[in-house]
C-alpha cells in the first residue's frame, strides 16, 4: 500500500515538474519572437522570422497577439504578425483580427482586410462595405477586392456608392475645388465599375447603358462595356467604340420598350 501512495505521489510530482517546464519553455518563445518582432526587419530577416514563427505553431500566438495589439513595434511587423496568426490558427482567428478592421492604423486595417480574404471571411461581408468608406484609398481599394473576390453579391449596392463619394475623385489642378465640374475619376472608380459587372448587379444596367452613350465617361468606356456584358450576359461585337455604342444603345431601348 505505501509503495502505491509513494507510486501516486512521485507520478504527481513528475507531472507538475512538467507542467511548470512546459509553462517555462511557452515563456521563453513568446519572449523570443518578441524581442526580434520588436526589430525593424528586412526581407530577410522576415522570412526567418515567419520560418520561426511556423515552427512553434500554437506557441506563437500569444506573441503574435501582442505584437498586433502594440504599437510599439514596426508597422511592418504587426502586419507580418497578422497574417502568420490568420495563417496558424485559421478561421478560429477571424473573430479576433475582424476587431482591426476599424483600427486606428490604416495598416493594421489593411492586414486585417486582406488577412479576412484569405481565410474567405465572408461573414465580414457588411464590415467589408463599411471599409469602402474608409479615409484611406489604398484600404477601400482592399475592400472593393474582398468583395470581388469572395463574390458577394448582396454588397453590391455599396459598391455602386462609391461612383458618388468625392474621395473617389481628385482634382487635377493643384488648388482646384473640389466641386463637380472639376473632379477627375480616380482607379478606384474604373475598380468598382467592374466589380458592379462581376457581381452582376442588375439595378446598375440602366444607368450604365446611359453613361457609355455620353462623352464625359470616355475615360471609362471599357470598363462599363465589360460591365455591361457581364450584367446583361451579353457581348458587345467586335469593332471600333462607334460599334459598340450603337449595339449598347439597341439594348436600352429595347430594355424600355420591356
Amino acid at each position: 500500500m505505501k509503495k502505491i501512495i509513494l507510486l501516486v505521489l512521485l507520478s504527481s510530482s513528475l507531472s507538475s515538474f512538467a507542467s511548470v517546464d512546459a509553462k517555462a519553455t511557452d515563456k521563453v518563445i513568446t519572449e523570443s519572437l518578441l524581442n526580434k518582432f520588436s526589430k525593424k526587419s528586412n526581407k530577410k530577416d522576415l522570412i526567418a522570422l515567419k520560418k520561426e514563427v511556423m515552427s512553434h505553431s500554437g506557441k506563437s500566438v500569444p506573441a503574435l497577439v501582442q505584437v498586433m495589439k502594440n504599437g510599439k513595434y514596426p508597422e511592418k511587423n504587426r502586419w507580418v504578425a497578422t497574417f502568420m496568426l490568420g495563417k496558424i490558427m485559421g478561421k478560429k482567428s477571424a473573430p479576433f483580427i475582424s476587431k482591426f478592421l476599424t483600427h486606428p492604423s490604416w495598416v493594421m486595417r489593411m492586414a486585417s482586410l486582406k488577412t479576412l480574404l484569405a481565410l474567405k471571411g465572408v461573414e465580414y461581408k457588411r464590415s467589408f462595405s463599411n471599409a469602402l468608406k474608409d479615409n484611406s484609398f489604398i484600404v477601400r481599394s482592399q475592400a472593393l477586392d474582398n468583395i470581388s473576390k469572395l463574390g458577394l453579391r448582396s454588397e453590391a449596392p455599396f459598391v455602386w456608392q462609391m461612383l458618388y463619394d468625392k474621395r473617389n475623385y481628385y482634382a487635377p489642378k493643384k488648388g482646384s475645388s473640389k466641386k463637380e465640374g472639376n473632379l477627375k475619376r480616380t482607379n478606384l472608380i474604373k475598380k468598382a465599375i467592374l466589380t458592379v459587372g462581376d457581381l452582376k448587379f442588375e439595378k446598375a444596367k440602366v444607368p450604365l447603358l446611359s453613361m457609355i452613350q455620353k462623352d464625359k465617361y470616355k475615360d471609362i468606356f471599357s470598363e462599363v462595356n465589360t460591365s455591361l456584358e457581364k450584367i446583361t450576359g451579353k457581348k458587345s461585337p467586335e469593332g471600333n467604340k462607334q460599334v459598340k455604342l450603337r449595339f449598347w444603345k439597341k439594348i436600352e431601348v429595347a430594355s424600355k420598350t420591356i
